[in-house]
């Protein structure tokens, strides 16, 4: 069954839209019920006028605590990714297709779930009118969560990763993995593959702007 309208953030969003407008409304987002567990709304962060925009799946428990996106373990791989794809991280915009963190105890610890598509479709709003805001020349999506909300649920990242595609959202959108997938790596020979490849990816990145 499709949400409606006010089922989603679409009510929040400010009728002319800026990103410190956008941050400021949505730090009172309540869409969807991950904001009971969350710490706080963790919105996208860089430029106004980014060339670069990347969609990540959601903050994690880092980025929950601290209220800002890409900051933990992945951010840090993302981080190194860019500089070595030759990308000024300066010139790039970071948000998650889900602006609150999902998780699970596990002992004392907060283990990351996949939102589900209704969470997903409940945040939309907010991350439409970040990209009419930035209006970035390359929309990256990193992971399959973010692939699937930009591109359809039949995307799959495994099989188009690196190769631009047709889309509304930017002149040119591509998909890649997200660098937390790397920090799963069972060693540190598939871990330097893994990096290697995504690296690729971002210079496919690069090449386009």
């Amino acid at each position: 069954m499709n949400r409606s309208r006010a089922e989603t953030a679409a009510p929040l969003v400010p009728e002319r839209p800026s990103l410190t407008k956008l941050h400021e409304a949505a730090a009172g987002c309540r869409a969807c019920p991950l904001w009971k567990d969350a710490t706080q709304t963790v919105f996208g962060e860089g430029p106004a006028k980014a060339t670069v925009v990347l969609v990540g799946e959601q903050p994690g428990d880092r980025e929950d605590r601290e209220g800002r996106p890409f900051v933990g373990p992945a951010g840090r791989v993302l981080d190194d990714a860019l500089r070595d794809a030759g990308i000024d991280r300066k010139q790039v915009y970071v948000t998650n297709a889900v602006k609150h963190f999902k998780w699970t105890p596990r002992g004392k610890r907060r283990i990351h779930q996949k939102p589900n598509a209704e969470e997903t479709a409940a945040c939309r709003p907010w991350l439409d009118a970040e990209l009419a805001v930035v209006k970035p020349d390359v929309l990256v999506a990193l992971g399959a969560t973010a692939a699937q909300a930009l591109l359809g649920r039949g995307f799959r990242v495994t099989r188009e990763r690196g190769v631009p595609v047709d889309s509304d959202l930017a002149p040119n959108v591509i998909a890649t993995v997200h660098p937390s997938s790397i920090l799963r790596a069972r060693d540190e020979g598939e871990r330097r593959e893994a990096y290697g490849a995504f690296v690729a990816d971002l210079e496919v990145v690069a090449g386009l702007l």
